[in-house]
């Protein structure tokens, strides 16, 4: 007996997810900046998902995933695993559906993001990242109390969800030459890959990780799913080990490249937001702006859409990196 094989998400999945969170997620911004266009050589359509609700596009993923939830599901409630986006983007979005909401978060994640999470209502269990497996505690603690468990980048809905970030910023700016995103486990750059192939066919799509945590890099040259330890990386939203079932095989077929930058470019990108766009950027949203501002891509007059993923950071963190 062989297991039944993975379903997809396609692009209709990610045009049903944008329905669904219509209205609810912000459709948020796309800037400029002359600086950063010199300085890359292009043109730089910044998507600014620091900017979304719970602070990052985790919303989106997270929001449409309970939404699609039976109505009996959703009523014995959601738990999710999570550094702290999707964390706070399941707790946000199961306090707007009535859902009761469980999050496994580690005992190090950003303090402001666990006491966000906790402050939309959600219930907190922490665990040591590096001597202990969040998914065997997330699949244990769901089976236990019959909740419906969504992972915060393997799973269809959530990468649809996240998808509806490339659709808006596509639909706004007309077709890209390049399409730069930060890679974790895959689901927004997955998602974003699905958009980029329908709306904006020859767009090529790159994923950025930082240098400690290569494993997609690693998996998208040698073809396989390629596993690493926990990475240390200031990208705390980063420091996933592995991509996953899902996200991999889009990943494979839809993205050209995978790139990684290290702490210190990180730091130096969130400098020049802060400075020059007068954003408060957290190191993993600095990824694909990273690789861009740092001319690991040709970007000399091509059409360049770069996400900002997020910028939830503790301020005193985010003083002393962009004060040193």
């Amino acid at each position: 007996m062989t297991d039944a094989p993975l379903s997809l998400p396609t692009f209709a999945d990610v045009a049903r997810a944008a329905e669904r969170i219509a209205g609810v997620a912000h459709r948020t911004p796309v800037l400029t900046s002359r600086t950063a266009d010199a300085r890359a050589g292009g043109k730089l359509f910044f998507k600014a998902e620091n900017l979304q609700r719970a602070g990052a596009f985790k919303f989106r993923g997270a929001f449409n995933a309970i939404s699609a939830l039976p109505e009996a599901a959703r009523a014995r409630g959601v738990l999710a695993y999570s550094s702290g986006n999707h964390a706070q983007a399941m707790a946000l979005a199961s306090r707007l559906l009535g859902v009761p909401a469980t999050i496994v978060m580690p005992l190090d994640a950003p303090a402001m993001k666990v006491a966000a999470t906790r402050g939309y209502g959600a219930e907190v269990v922490t665990y040591d990242r590096y001597s202990q497996d969040r998914v065997a505690i997330g699949r244990a603690l769901a089976e236990e109390r019959s909740l419906s468990l969504i992972p915060p980048y393997d799973h269809p809905d959530v990468i649809a969800g996240q998808g509806t970030l490339a659709l808006e910023l596509i639909e706004e700016t007309g077709p890209l030459d390049v399409l730069v995103a930060c890679l974790g486990g895959g689901g927004l750059l997955s998602g974003c890959a699905l958009a980029a192939a329908e709306r904006s066919p020859g767009c090529r799509v790159i994923g950025v990780e930082p240098e400690a945590g290569d494993d997609g890099q690693r998996s998208f040259r040698e073809g396989r799913i390629v596993t690493i330890p926990v990475p240390k990386t200031i990208a705390d939203g980063a420091q996933t080990t592995f991509l996953g079932s899902h996200t991999f095989p889009i990943i494979k077929e839809r993205v050209h490249d995978v790139l990684t930058v290290s702490d210190a470019q990180l730091v130096e990108t969130m400098r020049f937001f802060a400075e020059r766009m007068k954003l408060v950027v957290e190191p993993t949203g600095c990824l694909a702006a990273a690789a861009v501002l740092h001319g690991l891509i040709d970007c000399r007059d091509k059409r360049v859409g770069v996400v900002i993923s997020g910028g939830n950071i503790d301020l005193a963190a985010f003083a002393r990196f962009v004060g040193a």
